[in-house]
């Protein structure tokens, strides 16, 4: 049951033999056989406790009556063992209750629980990233007065960014704060669509709100951060009466039913107390933190969404028999066999392979780096690994969860009509999947924010260094024979990739902004593509040699028939003709891609709106 959410022996692969973990004092204790038993545990709770929720909560939803939302029966019991097991703050401060575990190994761990229920995990993932924005900002009494229990789960957190009439454009927002005597606001406005808004999870939730404080400049510059508590806080640390943060409704969904999406009213109904958290006027930038992290995490439910619905296929298509082999030809007394051997469904598991298997390497990447940069005392390194991590962002959350939806896609698709109907878990996971591409900021601003500030960052060395890191395995894959070409193959990719970025930022500066930003969202798929393609050549560099010393040859007759008796040999060669398979089959088309972005097409720009059709 458990590989129906994530291939263990590829988490484990990525863990020890490719990425690995970062060797420092800080994570001394973290050795091999320690994280091996923290992954068991969060596959264990993933697979016993939060999986059964997914199905349950999906077609119980979340019941709004009288302000209060009671969210689906089974999450409670979940809820309770995920707060007993402290997973919440896995990788965070032991000095406010955190276990400091590093983040490649709490991402791995998150992956199952993520995977076996994105409704479930989104309110931990919210309250995660608000108890992060205290930790960095908040002075010693609001660390002293949240921090144990947001880090502990037993209050919640959320993020209150988005109004109706501005949506994306964050800078436009209305909500108010009007100072106090005490040196507290008053904080009035409504804010929408806020995942685990309001809930009966926890005994009080936590809402940093994006606000203006009046005569504060307008736009962006003028935005302040404030710790709103639905119930406030005494000075002892008990609850005191209601802070007047009114739910007025939650969304009705096409998928993550189990969260409850809400309106949240402040100040309407009575006076809504906040305090400030960090310096007046920057709270746009010190948001900006719980963004990225959430931006992080919305990739990995791509990630889990799309390895669950691998998974899925992968055991269907295992277990399904239809049709005959295509060998069989005219042959009517040849018996039906599993749809596994039939070529299109081949096809369709090995490109949710590639993909499911290249996005896990390049998010735990990403939480490497991150690794590195939290332990490392040399200053050039440390802004290496953090600029590589602001790169990766936009295609972590942007290309992970555009592509997740087509992996979920596929796996509808070998399902067949039986992926289309509720029955089976599928067509939940495509359903739950789509709102990745669009919240925590739409892909198309993801693409924005690649070319219009990445590209640039650091005078354009940001992006250089994530160039170099795909360049330095190319070359080290290249000087294995069997890879010699597709790692050619990929430093090609790598350098038209270079060459695209270079000519779109001439474009901009050449006054063509519009035709340059009418391709980000191909220029960022051509970037994922080829990240997906450096990270299942590393992958098979690191395979080939232990794929020769477990069969004992390349020759892929021999290496089959071994594979056959011999589960590593088995996984080794599949690394191996996964990166063959998405170099030679998927990674031309993306070349074609850039091609494109290259032809500078002025189309989207000269289409008069009235040539889109009438009213």
């Amino acid at each position: 049951m458990a590989q129906l959410i994530a291939d263990r022996r590829d988490i484990d692969f990525v863990l020890h033999e490719q990425v690995g973990r970062v060797e420092h004092d800080k994570f001394s204790e973290f050795n091999k056989k320690t994280v091996d038993l923290i992954v068991t545990e969060a596959r264990n709770l993933a697979v016993k406790e939060i999986l059964p929720t997914q199905k349950t909560g999906d077609e119980q939803g979340c019941v709004f009556e009288n302000g209060q939302v009671k969210v689906p029966d089974s999450f409670h019991r979940a809820w309770d063992l995920y707060r007993e097991g402290e997973w919440l703050a896995m990788t965070d401060n032991p000095e406010y209750g955190g276990q400091g575990m590093p983040m490649v190994v709490g991402t791995a761990a998150l992956e199952y629980m993520v995977g076996a229920n994105p409704s479930f995990m989104l309110y931990s993932g919210m309250t995660h990233g608000a108890a992060r924005l205290v930790e960095s900002f908040g002075t010693d009494e609001q660390k002293d007065m949240y921090l144990e229990n947001m880090f502990s789960g037993k209050w919640g957190g959320t993020m209150l960014l988005t109004e109706s009439e501005a949506g994306s454009d964050v800078g436009a927002l209305t909500t108010t704060a009007i100072p106090r005597e005490d040196g507290t606001y008053h904080i009035q406005g409504t804010k929408i669509f806020i995942s685990g808004g309001e809930n009966d999870l926890v005994e009080n939730i936590v809402h940093p709100v994006l606000a203006r404080i009046e005569g504060a400049p307008a736009g962006t510059a003028g935005i302040s951060l404030f710790l709103v508590p639905k119930y406030r806080v005494n000075e002892d640390g008990s609850l005191g009466e209601f802070n007047n943060v009114e739910c007025t409704g939650v969304e009705e969904k096409m998928g993550i039913h189990g969260n409850a999406t809400a309106t949240l009213a402040l100040g309407e109904k009575g006076e809504c107390v906040g305090t400030l958290l960090g310096k007046e006027n920057k709270g746009m930038s010190e948001m900006f933190q719980m963004m990225n992290e959430a931006r992080a995490f919305v990739g990995l439910q791509g990630l889990a969404a799309a390895s669950a619905s691998y998974m899925y296929a992968l055991d269907y298509a295992r277990n399904r028999i239809q049709g005959r082999h295509i060998l069989a030809g005219k042959n009517k007394e040849a018996e039906s066999v599993r749809i596994i051997e039939h070529p299109d469904v081949r096809r369709q598991l090995l490109t949710m392979k590639a993909m499911v298997e290249g996005m896990r390497s390049l998010l735990y990447y990403n939480a490497g780096c991150i690794d590195e940069a939290g332990t490392t005392d040399d200053p050039d390194e440390k802004q290496r690994f953090t600029a590589l991590v602001e790169v990766l962002t936009p295609i972590v959350k942007g290309y992970v969860t555009d592509r997740s939806l087509e992996v979920c896609s596929h796996a509808v698709q070998v399902y067949g009509g039986y992926g289309y109907i509720s029955e089976y878990p599928v067509e939940q996971l495509m359903r739950d999947s789509r709102i990745f591409m669009i919240y925590e900021g739409t892909n198309g601003i993801q693409a924005a924010d690649l070319l219009g500030r990445k590209l640039s960052m650091h005078g354009g060395q940001a992006f250089s260094w994530y160039l170099e890191a795909m360049r330095k395995t190319v070359e080290e894959a290249g000087g294995q024979a069997e890879l010699a070409d597709p790692a050619q193959k990929v430093g090609q990719a790598v350098t038209r990739l270079e060459a695209t970025a270079e000519d779109l930022k001439k474009r901009i500066k050449a006054g063509g902004v519009m035709n340059a930003f009418s391709f980000a969202h191909p220029f960022l798929e051509a970037a994922g593509d080829v990240s997906v393609a450096w990270m299942l050549l590393w992958r098979a560099h690191v395979a080939l040699p232990k794929l020769l010393k477990k069969a004992g040859t390349l020759e892929m007759p021999e290496v089959m028939e071994k594979a056959q008796k011999n589960k590593d040999a088995a996984f080794y060669a599949g690394q191996w003709k996964t990166a063959s398979f998405f170099i030679n089959k998927m990674l031309p088309a993306t070349m074609g891609k850039m091609d494109a972005v290259l032809g500078a097409d002025t189309s989207v720009e000269d289409l008069p709106e009235a040539s889109f059709g009438s009213r």
